[in-house]
């Protein structure tokens, strides 16, 4: 089963968007009705939809979203279109809503990462606060994607001797060692951090390390070098 949403690389290319959207799969014509009017009430974008599978045929917008989700649908349940999701390498937050939940049900939910699980009938605030919850996580998650993306961006233009220094001097390790390692001279290694310095527009070292520790780029510190 695949879907019409955007692809990663779609994704990391669309313009974004301010305003949130809250998704809904509900497949109670009324509670999809009731639903989709609490949340325009507070300003919010709505997309109803009264199946799994009619969502995963809809192209997605790129936006900070959250589904609120009906656990007991016709089709695809919403704890196997939780799962489907995951496996799409989809991360949307995920607000449960159910008439029939257990303590089991709700386990499950809450470990593959939904952000809440309500039973009905629910207040509208607890609802409202679930999904506020749900979209500032989403917001978050899609700052931090942008973050990454933009220092891979900075980092890819360095040369790969550059990554090699790099790696090295984010490892602690000096210009003398770096240069020992990579069997440069040391004025050489200190053009080339200065490179990669100016190039990833890091202020300090300390600011180059988190970058490096962003980025998941590791390199093992070698055994101390003899100079």
């Amino acid at each position: 089963m695949t879907g019409r949403f955007d692809s990663p690389g779609e994704r990391s290319n669309a313009k974004a968007s301010t305003k949130a959207i809250v998704f809904v799969v509900e497949d109670d014509i009324s509670m999809r009705r009731s639903l989709t009017n609490l949340f325009q009430s507070v300003g919010l974008d709505v997309v109803a939809f009264g199946s799994a599978r009619e969502m995963l045929q809809s192209t997605i917008p790129d936006v900070i979203s959250c589904l609120v989700l009906d656990v007991r649908l016709p089709g695809l349940s919403g704890l196997d279109y939780q799962t489907e999701l995951a496996r799409l390498n989809i991360h949307i937050p995920i607000i449960f809503i159910t008439g029939h939940g257990d303590i089991p049900m709700t386990v499950r939910a809450m470990k593959e990462g939904a952000v809440d699980f309500l039973s009905k009938p629910f207040r509208d605030q607890e609802l409202l606060d679930a999904v506020i919850a749900a979209t500032e996580r989403d917001r978050k998650r899609r700052e931090a994607q942008q973050i990454v993306a933009n220092l891979q961006s900075l980092f890819e233009t360095l040369s790969p001797r550059e990554q090699g220094v790099m790696k090295l001097v984010a490892a602690g390790l000096m210009n003398k060692q770096v240069a020992a390692e990579l069997g440069l001279a040391e004025i050489t290694v200190k053009i080339y951090r200065g490179h990669v310095m100016k190039k990833m527009r890091a202020r300090s070292l300390a600011d180059l390390i988190r970058m490096t520790e962003t980025l998941g780029i590791r390199a093992n510190r070698p055994e101390q070098t003899q100079v």
